[in-house]
């Protein structure tokens, strides 16, 4: 998303073939086996109800991406659960990532393109790429694809192709069309709008875009606390419309202070409705101080009272998942 759009956040960039059998490493690491990814809720990285996974988009001012890591391990006493990257449409397709731990779900949020590039054909070997490079990671990745489509800030969103959102359907079955024929079985689709649409208009509706039961995994959602929104007003749309079939996945949320000591409340409201909400099976926070063209510090440490609601939250039995 574009810095100045109040609905989102500024668009990130972090800079073998495997058959058709799943490795043992992987099914120790908690990635379904294709027979049970196909009736199991979460496909490859499995819902367990009850249980949220916890993680986080860590990128801290003057830390690798390793340093991070340990300051929340010390902080938080456990380590993440979901590591949450991003990667470019072309010119970065990596065969590992040695600084995500071998106990944490790998989040990819993979940018996309304009959508006649991909229904095309003409990006079928870049992702035939991608999808062999995750495959041969022989670990469990969350892959989302074109998120926030429902903006209007990214080359994939409706806006930017021609206010048709059955491009992007047509682009994310070929995508998992072509995941599938290269093997990538531990590998599951999490398909993530904005928790509102920009324009807000019948066409631009997130439903619009869902690509259908059989090519999605996880259904995620991205908002943040701008303009002071409660956890309930960001996520209950979705979770109302898709939590019923699908495991839901906060893929993108955090607080923003709006005075003093006011990012603990926001927290002890999110680690209530999540608690409240048994269709949610993971959530990843935002974690960065370091965001490109604004000064917004989405960290949970930024005073002791965010870091003790963030600990609790953290410790807590929801988010031993």
């Amino acid at each position: 998303m574009e810095d100045e759009q109040p609905t989102g956040i500024a668009r990130r960039r972090v800079l073998g073939l495997m058959t058709m059998t799943v490795p043992a490493a992987v099914l120790t690491a908690g990635v379904t086996p294709p027979a049970e990814a196909a009736i199991g809720r979460g496909g490859p990285v499995r819902f367990r109800p009850g249980k949220a996974m916890l993680g986080s988009y860590l990128s801290l001012r003057g830390r690798t991406l390793t340093e991070s890591l340990a300051l929340r391990r010390k902080q938080l006493g456990r380590d993440q659960r979901i590591v949450h990257r991003y990667y470019p449409w072309t010119g970065y397709a990596p065969v590992s990532e040695p600084e995500v731990p071998p106990g944490a779900v790998l989040m990819v949020s993979w940018d996309g393109t304009f959508h006649k590039r991909i229904t095309s054909g003409r990006s079928d070997r870049d992702i035939a790429l991608m999808a062999t490079r995750l495959a041969g990671m022989r670990r469990p990745i969350m892959l989302r694809w074109g998120w926030e489509m429902n903006g209007n800030w990214f080359d994939w969103d409706g806006t930017h192709n021609g206010r048709k959102p059955s491009g992007y359907i047509r682009s994310w079955r070929r995508m998992h069309r072509i995941f599938r024929e290269e093997g990538a079985t531990n590998v599951a689709w999490v398909w993530g709008p904005n928790w509102n649409s920009g324009p807000d208009v019948s066409w631009n509706r997130f439903q619009n875009y869902y690509p259908g039961d059989s090519y999605v995994d996880w259904v995620g959602v991205s908002g943040y606390n701008f303009s002071r929104e409660s956890p309930r007003t960001l996520f209950t749309p979705i979770v109302d419309a898709y939590g019923g079939r699908k495991p839901i996945v906060l893929a993108e949320t955090a607080a923003i202070g709006h005075g003093r000591n006011t990012k603990a409340p926001w927290i002890r409201r999110l680690s209530a409705y999540v608690a409240a909400t048994p269709s949610i099976g993971a959530v990843v926070w935002f974690d960065t101080d370091n965001q490109k063209g604004t000064s917004r510090n989405f960290r949970p440490d930024t005073d002791d009272e965010a870091l003790a609601a963030y600990r609790k939250m953290a410790r807590s039995t929801r988010f031993s998942g």
